[in-house]
């Protein structure tokens, strides 16, 4: 096996975090003296569900998990109503209705009777087989549900008991209040029975323990999310569908590399046992490919219909949301700083998004403004001489198409008008740049100088179609897709969930040594904190290249 090169260093078991004196502390307290909450096995978990419950409460989170349960039972059930139990004929006037008090055709004409729509799914084994796995993974949801919500209970009364924070203050506090709070209360409690006192640093570590180890795993490149598409070049693919995946492998999955959420497995830990874990995790890729193989027709018609019932709407009251950008997936990993949560990440970017918008509609295509600028001129003519015709005589609107017609008219100019530049925006990209810079915290050195041609291929390969921005509106819609980029704008490339099966199963093939060996040479295990990554103890700049602006 070839030897994997990396500038970083093990740390040999002589490191400790503990203060001096305190290296092999085992706090006891009287049986009579426990808290509710002392010695907390599970410390990850639990400071997770804290950081969490913050943000939301026991009310909110209790009602979201209703709601998705009951948003799962009406999109499966709705779905298999319009497929068996609508006659498609009267409802498209196709077939005439015969009435006996009025001639008018109303809308419980359209449906089926109750035996005869009953029947059409009893009949169709593809339902049938919709229906189980849709059963069974509701049923998995449920009792989830009742698990966590036995857990909110408990985090809520911790709020309550021991941190001294009322359901009412909870709103307005700041992460930094309540975790002085949970340092404060380690005295009394002894939540962490390893360590005499507890740091902010430890708190991070354990609810950023496996999010430090994908951060670090992106930086190194030991994740294969990058290829090369035939006239597309370069390209990144990383969906929530694979990042699932890859945690699923990695992490938490049937023979991942952590026996449980806090310790890596011990084989891990010994060099020579590298080729061996590296066949095994070969094996394991392969069969999780299969598996999402074979269920890749429910996940793709799940997420088609989950998007066209969500987004529909949304796309009627604001067709410019096709068109709307946001933070891609591997820019978000990848701009990420270790021991930082998520609300600090997106707090983050969300200072740079505006700039970064600006900046990446400087590059836009002039061949595509001037295409853009003529198609909507057509679609506006057509629109207009429709919308004339219906004002001067409503009845227009009864013409078969017509108002379908005014609707894709409309859509088709909104989009249009996302490819045309601003006539009031001046070409600044290096004030921009540095803008966005001073909020990402992260510059390569081949970008210093070439803040114009950011939208050259010629110029260094700038990773921005990658990092920065990309169309959100179809993200669900279109979540086994590949994020690529023209010279103008970030595109979604709808694949088949085929491909996102080929990824999980075929690309890693040639990363599981390297893998094996980084999960072994740069993981640390500490009595207070468990398994983490070096990289988590270098703070919160990770990148080996930082920009103070």
């Amino acid at each position: 096996m070839a030897h994997f090169d990396t500038e970083y260093q093990r740390l040999e078991a002589s490191y400790s975090d503990s203060p001096p004196g305190e290296e092999n502390l085992l706090m006891h307290v009287p049986e009579g003296a426990k808290s509710h909450w002392h010695h907390i096995e599970n410390l990850d978990l639990f400071f997770q569900r804290i950081s969490f419950y913050m943000k939301n409460g026991f009310t909110c989170m209790l009602l979201g998990e209703i709601f998705e349960l009951v948003q799962l039972l009406f999109v499966v059930g709705f779905t298999v109503f319009l497929a068996n139990c609508v006659d498609y004929d009267i409802l498209f006037a196709n077939k005439f209705v015969n009435h006996t008090d009025s001639s008018k055709v109303t809308l419980p004409d359209a449906f089926l009777p109750v035996d005869v729509c009953s029947a059409r799914i009893r009949d169709n084994a593809f339902v049938i087989f919709v229906l189980i796995i849709s059963g069974v993974f509701w049923l998995h949801r449920l009792v989830k549900f009742l698990y966590n919500v036995c857990c909110y209970w408990e985090i809520r009364s911790f709020y309550i008991n021991a941190l001294k924070m009322t359901m009412s203050e909870l709103p307005y506090a700041t992460w930094q209040e309540v975790q002085a709070r949970i340092v404060e209360i380690q005295k009394e409690h002894q939540i962490c029975i390893h360590k005499k006192e507890l740091t902010e640093l430890d708190i991070y570590h354990r609810i950023l323990r496996f999010k430090n180890y994908m951060v670090a795993m992106v930086n190194k490149s030991l994740l294969p999310v990058r290829f090369r598409l035939p006239t597309l070049g370069e390209s990144v693919f990383y969906t929530r569908g694979l990042k699932y995946n890859f945690e699923l492998i990695f992490f938490w999955g049937p023979g991942s590399l952590f026996e449980n959420e806090w310790s890596l497995k011990p084989e891990y830990k010994r060099g020579g046992n590298r080729l061996e874990l590296a066949d095994r995790l070969a094996s394991r890729i392969l069969w999780i490919g299969i598996a999402n193989l074979l269920l890749c027709p429910v996940i793709l018609v799940w997420q088609i219909l989950y998007a066209f019932f969500s987004y529909t709407e949304v796309i009627k009251r604001e067709p410019g949301s096709l068109g709307a950008r946001c933070w891609s997936l591997y820019g978000r990993c990848y701009l990420r700083h270790f021991n930082e949560l998520d609300h600090e990440l997106m707090s983050r970017l969300s200072k740079g998004y505006k700039a970064a918008s600006k900046y990446m509609n400087c590059f836009l295509s002039p061949l595509l403004t001037v295409v853009a600028k003529n198609v909507a001129f057509f679609a506006g003519s057509l629109l207009a001489v429709l919308i004339a015709l219906t004002i001067y005589d409503e009845d227009v609107l009864a013409v078969e198409h017509v108002l379908t017609s005014i609707t894709l008219l409309g859509v088709c100019i909104t989009v249009c008008r996302s490819f045309i530049p601003d006539k009031h925006m001046v070409f600044c990209p290096e004030q921009l740049l540095r803008v966005i810079l001073a909020h990402i915290h992260y510059m390569p050195d081949h970008w210093q100088g070439v803040y114009s041609r950011g939208a050259d291929k010629s110029s260094g390969g700038w990773g921005w179609r990658h990092l920065l921005l990309c169309p959100d509106g179809h993200q669900t819609a279109w979540t086994p897709c590949v994020d690529v980029s023209g010279e103008d704008r970030g595109i979604y490339l709808p694949t088949g969930r085929g491909w996102e099966d080929r990824v999980v199963s075929d690309a890693l093939c040639h990363h599981q040594s390297p893998v094996a060996a980084s999960s072994g040479d740069h993981t640390i295990h500490q009595p207070a904190k468990g398994a983490s990554s070096q990289r988590g103890h270098r703070g919160c700049f990770g990148h080996t290249s930082t920009l103070t602006v």
